[in-house]
């Protein structure tokens, strides 16, 4: 299906003309209608297949089209990281750039005094859309920076990693403050029952729109090291050592491990940068700057990348731990082979990740490839399930695996309905 297909206005489809956008993706093909009707939805799917342009381009096309009050707050979109906030708002910016009548205020954490009252300005003059994250959003809401009486839309955007990082009561003070109308969007890449309980709470008779977690891209190149935790480093120096490699990704799920490997790997001579909770907003948009414009071959980081971060060109993606579940571990490899180019994803498994990285060989239906281990740092173990000893020597059941603008509109329309005829390209958009 093609975006003019749907009952998006003409703004809306005049900015995705300029962006080249020109078929839909199965969740917007399935989402925008609904959404466009007045229903609540919830959308399970992974990053990389389009949702935020399926909630942000029905929500901007109604806007737009007027009968929404001009000095209220009309849309709120939640995000759990600072970065997918500023991704966001930069589709925004795309999506409505004819819209002259439709403002937005991207509002998150970590900056100093003046974007702060800039924020709480923007909000106060009535933004039509917020884009925030939830504690940032609850600072303005305590000091009286913002009403959400009138809001007419609610969209919480990777609602899992907002409950996983302790989100939840701000969600539920923040949804307390809505009207009743208010028509409530909900995305997530996975549906543990934390998530169904939030939309029992949250939505009101909502459409599921459910895409199953789609396997890696086939040109990813996918291996595996089997090893102790004291070999990891010298895999990594086996790695990097005679190769040129650049813009690679190595994951960790701990912040504090991202900065041991980050400083091991400058000591190697390696030109590097971490990534994670710790740096301030100013350093963290530094650290992505230099990253994407090759100031630094290698982002050391932990899954806060992993999550609706843009960035194509990454060549290799190296997962210093095994991902708790298959949905992260996809995720995460999926970083690289972006954009019709290969890729490469490394797993370095310890022993007590073998039953994780187990289950996700089940989830891929295949086994990943065992690459043996650098000579002269010995053996690793051997790659069967193994039972974690518990905290007093005895054992433990095996973990579960977890979790320009145009000057002529007019012809561009005329040109969309020569396409509808059959002539349409495949959009490329990934978030």
């Amino acid at each position: 299906m093609e975006f003019y297909d749907l009952d998006l206005n003409d703004n809306t489809l005049d900015a995705l003309e300029d962006m080249h956008f020109y078929t839909c993706t199965p969740v917007q093909e399935k989402c925008i209608p609904e959404i466009l009707d007045g229903h609540d939805v919830l959308g399970v799917a992974q990053t990389g297949t389009g949702k935020t342009a399926a909630y942000l381009l029905p929500i901007l096309s109604m806007l737009d089209d007027g009968g929404f009050p001009n000095d209220a707050i009309n849309c709120i979109v939640m995000s759990p990281t600072r970065e997918l906030a500023q991704q966001i708002d930069q589709a925004m910016q795309g999506f409505a750039y004819y819209m002259s009548e439709v403002s937005s205020v991207a509002v998150y954490g970590g900056n100093d005094g003046n974007r702060y009252d800039q924020e709480a300005k923007g909000m106060k003059m009535g933004a039509d859309v917020i884009i925030a994250t939830p504690g940032r959003l609850k600072s303005h809401i305590t000091m009286g920076n913002i009403d959400l009486g009138r809001v007419s839309f609610f969209v919480l955007d990777e609602a899992d990693r907002m409950l996983d990082m302790g989100f939840s009561d701000d969600i539920m003070a923040i949804a307390k403050l809505l009207p009743e109308t208010c028509q409530t969007i909900m995305f997530s890449a996975t549906m543990p029952p934390k998530i169904e309980e939030l939309a029992r709470t949250l939505l009101k008779n909502p459409i599921t729109v459910k895409l199953a977690v789609s396997k890696p891209a086939d040109k990813i190149q996918q291996s595996a090291y089997v090893c102790h935790e004291t070999q990891k480093l010298d895999i990594l120096k086996h790695l990097f050592k005679g190769k040129q490699l650049n813009r690679v990704i190595i994951f960790s799920s701990s912040k504090q491990k991202v900065k041991d490997i980050a400083r091991d790997m400058k000591r190697i001579g390696i030109n590097c940068d971490e990534m994670h909770s710790d740096l301030s907003q100013q350093q963290r948009d530094d650290v992505m700057y230099r990253f994407k414009s090759n100031q630094t071959d290698v982002l050391v980081a932990t899954d806060i990348v992993a999550r609706g971060i843009d960035i194509d060109d990454i060549a290799t993606v190296i997962n210093f731990d095994v991902p708790h579940d298959a949905e992260d571990y996809v995720h995460r490899i999926g970083r690289t082979a972006r954009a019709d180019r290969d890729g490469v994803a490394i797993t370095l498994v310890r022993g007590w990740e073998i039953v994780d990285f187990m289950e996700i060989e089940r989830f891929l239906g295949y086994e990943v490839t065992k690459n043996p281990l650098p000579e002269g740092i010995g053996e690793g173990p051997e790659y069967v399930p193994m039972v974690k000893k518990g905290r007093h020597g005895g054992k433990s059941q095996k973990r579960n695996s977890r979790r320009g603008k145009p000057t002529d509109n007019s012809q561009k329309r005329s040109s969309r309905k020569d396409r509808k005829k059959g002539n349409g390209k495949q959009n490329k958009q990934d978030n």
